[in-house]
């Protein structure tokens, strides 16, 4: 496809990310900023077959599995060794599958945690608390309909009866399951620290709002339009990440009508402590893969005739740009973005032949047989979940030599962290066939291209 071809009106599969517009292609070990060595996971179960991504949590990990039968259960495991701790059936109870399967939440106080999801309750669905380490059931909450619940602090967060006008947003006590406090409609939590909440609000005028914890009270609230220009649209998906005092923010583009208008869409930056916008970027896609938006921004530009540009990297600080890069280079047809350990260059990998690697610093091509990391497939198979259509696993990434467009060894290196990303140092990420892998191979946490 040309370089400068209008966005196309067809959707990216949901295990890309969410639907996004036309963002990552055309036609058709711990990361740091200097790279670092491969290393083996430290553990692996091959049999979850997980769909969502994993949650890590109070020492232990959670994910959705399938089973072969095309139910779904929450399966639970020590994060140090990967030994199974438990597994429960789950449903999903009216969540859009442009979603993904949503993971499970590890909520409550340390020495008392729960593994929160969705699960079957006569002919509905309700929240069911278990307790972390051994499966007993804590409580139970009526949901109807929802996106599946969330940790928020040291508190549960769930949108239930999310069909209804009804629908509300319940923030409740891990413990025992009773609510706290409440927000009428749909929202999201995006960041959450000592004693406040950061929630996307989802609505025809999306908003993004603090709220203390304790009590619900609105501390700031900051509308989206505001930053992108009015007509944003949620149905191409969004994206947050926080780093320090600043939130960043993306909202994807949507087109209701082959060769219609995109809706508004960009990136933003708002600082946490009192709302305040402190950057925005219209007009520039997200890419996938990716860092999570927060740890770095590489993104792609479309110009005023919805049509493709070059690649951007931006500071997430600052929302300047810091290096750009045409896509004259790219092969003609049928490429992939990949992109190296450190997030130093953009590669374009056309499967089995000869693919192109840039420099982002300098604009120019790599030779050798650089490696790039990609997803592992383009024409994944939806999932035979009972009861739902249209949902795909979370997509997993693989290694490519760039030079030859072939697979390398996954089984041999873990992927970078800007996908996986890490909690208290730990990484756990899904392979392409469904196996979990986790390894300790660092000291902080961060977020990953999911979360």
């Amino acid at each position: 496809m040309a370089t400068h071809r209008r966005l196309r009106s067809a959707f990216i599969p949901a295990h890309i990310g969410m639907l996004l517009l036309g963002a990552v292609a055309c036609g058709g070990s711990h990361a740091t900023s200097g790279g670092a060595a491969a290393t083996r996971p430290a553990w692996s179960d091959t049999a979850v077959n997980a769909v969502s991504r994993p949650v890590i949590g109070s020492g232990v990990t959670a994910v959705t599995g399938l089973r072969p039968d095309g139910r779904l259960r929450t399966v639970v495991s020590d994060v140090r060794d990967g030994k199974r701790l438990w597994a429960r059936p789950s449903v999903i109870s009216g969540r859009p599958a442009a979603m993904g399967v949503a993971p499970p939440a590890v909520a409550g106080p340390a020495a008392r945690p729960i593994v929160a999801s969705v699960e079957a309750r006569g002919r509905g669905a309700a929240l069911v608390a278990r307790d972390a380490r051994t499966g007993a059931q804590r409580w139970t909450r009526a949901v109807g309909t929802t996106f599946g619940p969330a940790a928020c602090g040291d508190l549960l967060c769930v949108s239930e009866a999310t069909a209804r006008k009804s629908a509300a947003f319940a923030v409740l006590n891990p413990a025992t399951g009773k609510q706290v406090w409440h927000l009428p409609g749909v929202a999201e939590v995006e960041w959450a620290g000592p004693g406040r909440v950061v929630l996307f609000r989802m609505s025809a005028h999306p908003s993004v709002e603090a709220h203390d914890l304790a009590t619900g009270k609105a501390a700031w609230a900051f509308p989206v339009e505001s930053a992108l220009g009015r007509g944003a649209d949620l149905s191409g998906g969004w994206a947050f990440g926080a780093s320090g005092d600043t939130l960043v923010g993306y909202v994807a583009p949507y087109q209701t009508r082959n060769n219609g208008p995109l809706s508004a869409f960009g990136f933003f930056s708002l600082r946490l402590s009192d709302g305040k916008q402190q950057w925005a970027r219209k007009r520039l896609l997200r890419v996938y893969p990716s860092a999570n938006p927060a740890v770095a921004l590489i993104t792609r530009e479309v110009d005023n005739a919805d049509r493709y540009g070059g690649f951007t990297q931006l500071d997430p600080r600052t929302g300047r740009a810091v290096h750009r890069l045409g896509a004259t280079g790219a092969p003609q047809a049928n490429w992939w973005l990949a992109f190296p350990r450190d997030l130093s260059a953009v590669g374009f990998l056309a499967h089995d032949k000869p693919g192109y690697m840039y420099d982002l610093h300098t604009g120019k091509a790599r030779g050798g047989h650089e490696p790039g990391w990609s997803f592992c497939t383009t024409t994944p198979t939806p999932l035979k979940i009972t009861g739902q259509n249209g949902f795909y696993p979370i997509a997993a990434l693989c290694p490519y030599d760039l030079k030859t467009g072939r697979r390398l060894d996954a089984a041999s290196t873990a992927p970078p962290s800007w996908y996986t990303g890490a909690v208290g140092g730990w990484r756990v990420w899904r392979d392409e066939h469904g196996g979990i892998h986790g390894v300790h191979d660092g000291d902080g946490t961060s977020p990953g291209m999911y979360q």
